[in-house]
């Protein structure tokens, strides 16, 4: 409970929450239990059942509801008399826009993604509303604070980026097992099971050994009168056993690396056959399809063993079987998903399959579902002192305590017998294009990059902007909104098909381009500089924006192929990662190192009084990866005065 003192500052304030998960339970009764009586909530998310372990007001009666409104209902509960106002919508939603915004007192975010991240905190500027941002990952976990024009923004500094990888390492040199995990996951599991009219790697090579040359087959169609037994066997054997033979043919790729080694069906399935198919009958004659598991059907309990390569193409076959079986109404539209058991054994199983052949060691379906489903276990403990902080340092903005304001870092390891380090708050970056709205500089082609290219891959997908308006001088070359009527979205999406320089004004190196969006009330100017050629594989996106503060996320190729074989991809596609425990931290130094290089002294000395300061910069609530940046000194960076 808050002081008196605090109270007085409390009472009649308008609290916004954005996020009712880990964090958000947490805080909701926090702030209940402090005082504030008028507490609004947003999430677009249902309970799962994996979230009652950590997320203490739901129950799993409650799962498949709103989190917004059955954490609303459960608080009430104990503090009836308070009002809370849940909102089963996403905040990036038409209805929450900067007047939607500008009612509150202070904005509390615990969300579990950057994008939205991003979004609230413009919205929070345009507003003019103080933004108390939090993370946590494991026992690691930060609390900041952000005020117009006192503090710096969320966006002022760097943050990291979801991994990804180049597609030549997913498909031919796979060197770690989230290579392997990336590949079942993103690529087998969606061709086989997913959309097959989307384009993935695996078309490349997916013609049959046995066809003519006449007669080009796709392997993953199933054939007339195949049954299920037959199909899985012929995948299998394709995608293990002919792709890896058809690597090995070029003698170039693998003078440096070791080979790999194909796996048949034959080798380790023989003697399965009967007995995998009575299971699989008998397992399909009751149950609902969520209970469907391959390794209940073959007698394997514990999640935490590792499978031998023959138990892996037990599971595999298994599990292929049963998808066909028991849930073939649902293949062509599946996606992978973490809570789907018979998923998670399928890309465990191939993955460890994978591995075998390249020499990866093989891992547990446990640790195999950590990776795929990007999760760092959540500690609840962690999740509650970070929402005691987000409530005191919301006081403190109520209050108008500037002096007090602190970012405050919830260290795994204590030092001084401190587990939490407070740090002053840092002015805004001058050179931040969201707070302090300087220029950008983009590298482009415009003589062959289209102006869609611009919009998806540079405002969209780098900038964050989701109703944008560009324009060159007084020309308006794009806009998006309800309002337009049917000449001008025609006459947009024309512009969309054309390259820069041919626009009805052209957009050529020297010119600047505005970039609006309406609803965060963000412009940014970009300076445009034509450049003929880009590194496919340093820079696959064929641009290169400057002045953006996000860190780079893809991983490079040392031992990069000059054939691979497996594929005729370039490099310049990429497949995303969600899960790596090397995650890259900036020291003092400059040199990045990786989290795994990283010793216990390093993260302890974070705190000595004979350093400065590093900051400690954890992005997700609950499941994420965690940074640290380098020494505010160096970065230029100033305390807030």
């Amino acid at each position: 409970m808050a002081s008196q003192n605090q109270l007085s500052y409390i009472k009649g304030k308008k609290v916004l929450m954005v996020g009712a998960g880990g964090i958000g339970c947490e805080l909701l009764k926090t702030l209940a239990l402090s005082g504030f009586q008028d507490i609004h909530i947003i999430d677009m998310d249902t309970i799962e059942v994996s979230n009652l372990n950590r997320q203490f007001l739901f129950r799993k009666s409650h799962v498949g509801q709103s989190k917004a409104k059955v954490a609303r209902d459960a608080v009430l509960k104990f503090r009836p008399h308070i009002s809370i106002t849940p909102y089963h919508a996403n905040v990036k939603g038409p209805d929450f826009n900067v007047d939607f915004f500008k009612q509150f007192n202070v904005v509390l975010n615990g969300l579990d993604n950057l994008d939205a991240r991003r979004h609230v905190n413009r919205l929070c500027l345009a507003a003019e509303v103080p933004l108390v941002e939090s993370g946590t990952t494991g026992f690691l976990g930060q609390v900041t604070v952000h005020v117009k024009g006192r503090t710096e923004c969320y966006e002022c500094q760097p943050k990291p980026a979801p991994k990804t990888y180049p597609v030549c390492t997913i498909t031919s040199t796979p060197s770690k097992f989230v290579h392997c995990i990336v590949w079942a996951k993103d690529l087998l599991f969606t061709k086989l099971f997913g959309d097959k009219n989307q384009e993935n790697d695996l078309n490349v090579r997916s013609t049959d050994a046995t066809s003519s040359s006449e007669h080009v087959e796709d392997v993953f169609e199933r054939r007339k009168d195949e049954d299920i037994e037959q199909y899985g066997r012929r995948i299998y054997d394709h995608v293990f056993g002919y792709n890896i033979e058809e690597a090995l043919s070029n003698e170039e790729t693998w003078k440096n690396r070791n080979r790999p080694k194909p796996i048949y069906s034959r080798d380790f399935l023989h003697d399965e056959i009967a007995q995998q198919n009575g299971n699989v009958d008998k397992d399909c004659a009751a149950g609902d399809p969520s209970s469907v598991s391959a390794m209940a059907s073959l007698g394997m309990k514990n999640p935490q063993d590792i499978w031998c390569l023959k138990e892996n193409s037990r599971i595999f076959m298994e599990a292929f079987k049963l998808f066909f079986m028991k849930r073939e109404k649902d293949i062509g539209n599946l996606t992978f998903d973490k809570d789907d058991q018979l998923a998670v054994e399928f890309v465990t199983a191939a993955a460890n399959i994978r591995a075998s052949s390249f020499g990866i060691p093989l891992h547990s379906l446990f640790e195999a579902k950590g990776i795929a489903g990007n999760i760092v276990h959540a500690v609840a403990t962690t999740n509650a002192i970070i929402a005691g902080l987000i409530v005191i340092e919301a006081i403190k903005v109520l209050q108008n305590d500037t002096n007090n304001y602190r970012m405050t870092y919830c260290l795994e390891h204590p030092t001084r017998k401190m587990l939490l380090m407070p740090v002053e708050p840092f002015e805004a970056n001058k050179s931040c294009y969201v707070c302090s709205e300087s220029p950008l500089t983009l590298e482009i082609n415009t003589h062959r990059a289209k102006l869609r290219d611009f919009v998806e891959k540079i405002v969209k997908a780098k900038l964050g902007m989701y109703f944008p308006l560009i324009m060159y001088g007084a020309a308006l070359l794009y806009e998006v909104g309800d309002d337009l009527d049917e000449a001008m979205v025609a006459n947009y999406a024309a512009n969309l098909e054309k390259v820069l320089s041919e626009l009805p004004s052209p957009v050529t190196s020297g010119t600047t381009v505005t970039v609006e969006d309406l609803k965060q009330e963000l412009t940014c100017n970009i300076n445009i500089k034509h450049r003929e050629e880009f590194d496919e594989e340093k820079e696959p996106d064929g641009m290169l924006l400057s002045g953006w503060t996000q860190a780079s996320s893809v991983e490079k190729d040392d031992n990069k192929s000059n054939g691979n074989g497996g594929s005729t991809s370039n490099a310049s596609q990429a497949l995303p990662v969600e899960a790596e425990d090397n995650v890259e931290m900036d020291v003092p130094s400059g040199k990045k190192r990786r989290l795994s290089e990283i010793s216990d002294q390093d993260l302890l000395s974070v705190t000595d009084e004979t350093k400065n300061h590093e900051k400690l910069e954890v992005v997700d609530d609950d499941d994420d990866l965690m940074m640290l940046d380098g020494d505010p000194g160096l970065n230029k960076r100033k305390r807030m005065q």
